[in-house]
């Protein structure tokens, strides 16, 4: 298994349509694509063009997150009695996209792990639920994997014990899927046919 940040976890994503952007494909506005979009396609252009993975920077907030993800990871096997089985980048059968989850659960389940930088956000998340900004990476995890159920988990170890954890379970959505395969199916698209005409620039 390629673990998730290295060189080869990297290149297995590179050039294609990930689960943790999917809300970036998703982004349009009333006149047409938000910036967040358009800026995602130039990216995975790129990648197609020269190769490289454009996503190898790592910021604070990101380097917390993978830090506090082993410990959120046993907290949660501890509460549910679920052991999670890690895994890398998994190809979508037909498209050029992907998922990488924080884990795969027996044959139906899985799991996505927040350990915010802030705890506000996970503050927020105990208040209000899971993110709506979340929704997206989750569902298209259940797309690409065929799952049937994911376990959203929020993880912040710096907050009293018994405000630790948040899990909400989270069920397959057929009607969002379909219609979420059917904007990546556009987007891939429209990659291509930016690819094609940068190209043909001499």
């Amino acid at each position: 298994m390629d673990a998730q940040g290295s060189v080869e976890w990297f290149q297995a994503r590179c050039g294609k349509v990930t689960a943790s952007r999917l809300k970036d494909v998703l982004a349009k506005i009333k006149t047409g694509e938000a910036a967040t979009r358009r800026n995602y396609k130039a990216q995975i252009v790129v990648e197609r063009l020269t190769g490289v993975a454009q996503e190898t920077y790592t910021n604070a907030a990101m380097q917390y997150g993978t830090e506090a993800e082993p410990q959120a990871r046993s907290a949660y096997e501890f509460r549910t009695d679920l052991l999670v089985n890690e895994v890398s980048f998994i190809q979508h059968k037909n498209l050029l996209a992907g998922c990488s989850p924080d884990g795969l659960i027996n044959d139906l389940g899985g799991v996505e792990i927040k350990c915010p930088f802030q705890s506000a956000v996970h503050i927020e998340t105990l208040l209000n639920g899971v993110p709506s900004e979340h929704i997206a990476q989750i569902q298209g995890s259940m797309w690409i994997t065929g799952r049937e159920w994911w376990d959203f988990v929020s993880f912040d170890g710096r907050m009293p014990a018994n405000l630790q954890m948040y899990i909400k379970r989270i069920e397959r959505d057929d009607k969002y899927i379909s219609d979420l395969e059917a904007e990546v199916i556009a987007f891939l698209g429209e990659v291509s046919d930016l690819e094609t005409k940068l190209k043909e620039i001499k």
